[in-house]
């Protein structure tokens, strides 16, 4: 239903089927839109529909992002001004709202023509240049005529809203045995923004994990493990856990899940997906590929307890 909404919103009834994309593939959609003469893009999954502008009612004190809310089946949410968030002046010619579920957290964001629906692979999106303050924009996505660049929708919530950022940074205190095991653990961490995957990284060592190797996509992280898979002794000498978004450049996490259950000396090693896309729809599809657990980002609190049951030999459970 959602879909189709969104479909509707992008005038794409014509030619788009809404197949649900078999999981694993490495492909995914995208809702492309522009700002300012400027082609943007966002996941399809991150989207609820696509609607008209609305009158909004102003919020005193509001974040100078955010122009008010607006109600929609009788739910208040957010609108988030994106042209005055990316810099553009010319924001009164913004038509349409995006309205989305992140994080979950509902939230709309005021854009100007919604254009169309794109299948693409994760293989074909680019990281972004460094050409810059760059921290808006994860990747871009070359199309025949145009570039489209992917914002990170993730790093804008987490600027508007603060309890984003106090979820990936406040853990509780351990005690110096549960921290002396924490340091042998060996965690690898896919993750392609920037500002989260720092908080992430740096958060997991500030709690005792000290040994965490990052990467920006999943096509890294997987030759990495894949050289780890080489190496002789039990695996668990080089690895510990697998800690992955699902939305990344070059190769997702459903992919490189896919790939570690589908490796003999990597299909038993835990494997959690930390993404803003833990739907329920997103969660079969994790259990399908053999996920060891799933969490909605930004519980870090949550996500370092499941470690700690990984490491400590007790049984995980779906939280």
């Amino acid at each position: 239903m959602a879909k189709d909404k969104v479909r509707k919103g992008a005038e794409t009834l014509g030619d788009q089927k809404g197949i649900l994309l078999e999981t694993g593939t490495n492909e995914f959609e995208i809702v492309e839109f522009s700002i300012g003469g400027v082609n943007y893009g966002i996941n399809v999954a991150k989207v609820r529909e696509v609607i008209q502008r609305t009158p909004v009612t102003a919020m005193p004190q509001a974040h100078p992002y955010i122009d008010g809310l607006f109600t929609l089946r009788g739910k208040a949410i957010p609108l988030v001004n994106l042209p005055r968030c990316l810099n553009v002046t010319n924001g009164d010619e913004a038509k349409n709202i995006i309205v989305t579920e992140i994080n979950n957290y509902d939230i709309g964001f005021l854009v100007e023509n919604v254009s169309r629906i794109h299948r693409i692979s994760w293989k074909d999106m680019e990281p972004s240049p460094e050409v810059g303050d760059q921290s808006r924009v994860v990747g871009i996505v070359k199309m025949p005529n145009r570039i489209v660049l992917l914002l990170d929708f993730e790093t804008i919530i987490a600027e508007i809203n603060p309890e984003i950022n106090a979820k990936l940074t406040t853990v509780a205190d351990a005690a110096a045995d549960v921290r002396a095991i924490r340091a042998d653990a060996h965690v690898v961490v896919a993750e392609d923004s920037p500002m989260l995957r720092d908080l992430l990284v740096s958060t997991l060592h500030d709690s005792g994990y000290r040994f965490v190797r990052d990467f920006g996509n999943g096509q890294d992280a997987w030759e990495y493990l894949q050289g780890l898979a080489s190496k002789g002794g039990d695996i668990s000498e080089h690895l510990s856990i697998v800690v992955s978004d699902v939305e990344m450049p070059k190769m997702d996490g459903h992919r490189l899940l896919k790939l570690v259950r589908h490796n003999d000396r990597l299909r038993n090693v835990p494997f959690v997906l930390f993404s803003s896309l833990i739907s329920d729809e997103m969660r079969i599809k994790g259990e399908e590929l053999g996920a060891s657990a799933q969490i909605s980002k930004p519980e870090i609190g949550q996500l370092i307890d499941l470690l700690d049951k990984f490491i400590f030999g007790k049984k995980p459970v779906s939280i």
